[in-house]
C-alpha cells in the first residue's frame, strides 16, 4: 500500500506542518487533538506526537502503534514523553488518522479534559476469562466511578486480539456495566499474528484488556457496519475446537477443502484476500454477522477470529460495493441532525486488506478524511456485547453548539 502521507513535511503532522498539508483550520477541524508521526525510531516518533500536544488540557491520551515498533523498546520513551500525562494505547494492524489509512504511523489522540473523564481497568490474565469475574469488576467500576449530572457514559475496550478470548469478554463486560454502552476493537500485530499488546500504566501487556469507562458532556452515537449479504452456499461446522477457535471439519469434510470446493477453488488458491472477500456469516437473531477467517491451520482447518463451535450453520459472504456501504454507513447524525465533530473508529484489517487488493485505498481514505474519522485497524471488533469481524464500528461524538472549536 502506498502512504497517502507521503512526501509530506516533516513527520509529525501539527501545527504549521498541517496548515501546509491540509491547509488552514477548518471550524468544523474535531476537539480532540490528533498528532501523527512516520519517524524511523519509536523514540523519536513518541518525542514528536508529545511535542505536539504540548499545552493541550488532556484527560488522557490513546496511542497507536505501528507493528515495526518493538513495544519493549517504548516503555521508557513513553514515560520520558508523558511524564504528566495518562496514557493507554495498543499495536495495530493500520492507523486511520487525518490522512486516512496509513500502516506506519504513530498516533497520539488527546482527549480534552473538558469534554471527558475516565476510569481505567487493565484485565490480566485475560485467559481463560471468568464471565462472572469479570462482569463483577466491570459493575464495581462503574459504581465506583461517580458520575456528573448530565454527562453520558460508554465503555471503550481494547483486547489481546490473538487471545481467542474477546467474544466471552465483551459480553461479561455487557452485563456487568448494563445500560453502559461497549464498543471497541483487538489490538493487533499488521498480518503477523505474533503477539499483540496493550499499554496500560506504561506497560504493554499481552493476554490483557484494556477497558476505558468514558463520561463526557458531549452527545455520543455508537454503529457498526459491514459489507456483506448472505449467499444460498452452507456451511455446517461437523468438527471443531471452540477454545482454538479452529473449525475442523465442514459439511463431514476438512474444513479449507470443503471451505475452498464451495468457491470453486483448490486449498492451494486460498489466501488472506480470498478470505477477506468471501467470510462465512452467523446468524444471531435476524442479524447475520460476519465471522472472518484469519488462516489456514496445519492440520488442514481454518482458524477463525470470533468464536466457533460444532453443529454451527454458516453461510457463505458475498461482498456489496466497499465504498458505497462505508459512505453510508459514515453518514451518522446527532439529535439536531448535525454531523458529528469526530468518529473513533475500529476498522477490521481484513477490510483495509480487500479495499488495497481492490485499489480503493485512496476513495477510503478521503472518505475517513471528510468524516474525521481517527482510529486503528483492528483483529477484531467489539459492538454493543457482540465481537464481530471484518466490521467498521465507529463512535460518533457530536460538538456542543456553544463550544469553539478552539
Amino acid at each position: 500500500m502506498k502512504d497517502l502521507a507521503a512526501g509530506l513535511p516533516g513527520s509529525a503532522l501539527g501545527g504549521a506542518q498541517f496548515k501546509k498539508a491540509y491547509g488552514e483550520r477548518r471550524p468544523n477541524d474535531p476537539m480532540i487533538k490528533v498528532a501523527v508521526s512516520r519517524a524511523e525510531t519509536g523514540a523519536l516518533a513518541l518525542r514528536e506526537v508529545a511535542a505536539e500536544l504540548i499545552g493541550r488540557k488532556s484527560s488522557f491520551v490513546f496511542l497507536l502503534f505501528p507493528p515495526r515498533f518493538d513495544p519493549g523498546d517504548l516503555e521508557a520513551p513513553i514515560g520520558e514523553s508523558f511524564r504528566h500525562t495518562t496514557v493507554f494505547g495498543c499495536t495495530t494492524a493500520g492507523q486511520i488518522t487525518p490522512a486516512g489509512y496509513e500502516t506506519d504511523a504513530l498516533v497520539a489522540i488527546a482527549f480534552p479534559s473538558e469534554h471527558f473523564r475516565f476510569s481505567s481497568k487493565l484485565f490480566k490474565p485475560l485467559a481463560p476469562v471468568s464471565i462472572e469475574q469479570t462482569a463483577v469488576e466491570a459493575e464495581r467500576m462503574a459504581a465506583q466511578f461517580r458520575p456528573n449530572t448530565g454527562w453520558n457514559r460508554l465503555a471503550i475496550t481494547v483486547a489481546d486480539g490473538l487471545s481467542k478470548q474477546e467474544d466471552v469478554f465483551v459480553a461479561a463486560l455487557h452485563a456487568g456495566l448494563r445500560e453502559v454502552p461497549v464498543f471497541g476493537g483487538s489490538a493487533a500485530d499488521g498480518q503477523s499474528f505474533k503477539s499483540t499488546f496493550v499499554l496500560h500504566g506504561g506497560r504493554f501487556h499481552t493476554n490483557a484488556a484494556l477497558l476505558l469507562l468514558l463520561e463526557t458532556d458531549l452527545e455520543f452515537r455508537g454503529f457498526g457496519f459491514d459489507h456483506f449479504e448472505t449467499t444460498e452456499r452452507k456451511l455446517v461446522v461437523t468438527g471443531a475446537i471452540p477454545e482454538e477457535r479452529l473449525v475442523v471439519e465442514i459439511n463431514g469434510t476438512p474444513a479449507a477443502k470443503e471451505y475452498a470446493r464451495l468457491l470453486g477453488l483448490t486449498v492451494e488458491e486460498l489466501s488472506p484476500i480470498v478470505f477477506a472477500e468471501n467470510p462465512v456469516l452467523v446468524r444471531n437473531g435476524n442479524v447475520y454477522h460476519v465471522r472472518g477467517i484469519q488462516q489456514i491451520h496445519e492440520s488442514g482447518g481454518l482458524t477463525l477470529l470470533s468464536a466457533i463451535d460444532e453443529g454451527l450453520l454458516l453461510k457463505l459472504g458475498r461482498g456489496k460495493e466497499i465504498v458505497a456501504t462505508l459512505y453510508a454507513g459514515l453518514d451518522v447524525r446527532g439529535e439536531q441532525g448535525q454531523k458529528p465533530d469526530f468518529i473513533l473508529g475500529f476498522d477490521c484489517f481484513l477490510r483495509k486488506l480487500e479495499i488495497v487488493h481492490k485499489g480503493l485505498d485512496r476513495e477510503v481514505s478521503e472518505a475517513m478524511r471528510s468524516h474525521n474519522v481517527i482510529g486503528f485497524n483492528t483483529y477484531g471488533e467489539q459492538h454493543l456485547g457482540v465481537h464481530v469481524n471484518q466490521t467498521f464500528v465507529g463512535v460518533a461524538f457530536f460538538r456542543p453548539r456553544s463550544v469553539s472549536p478552539f
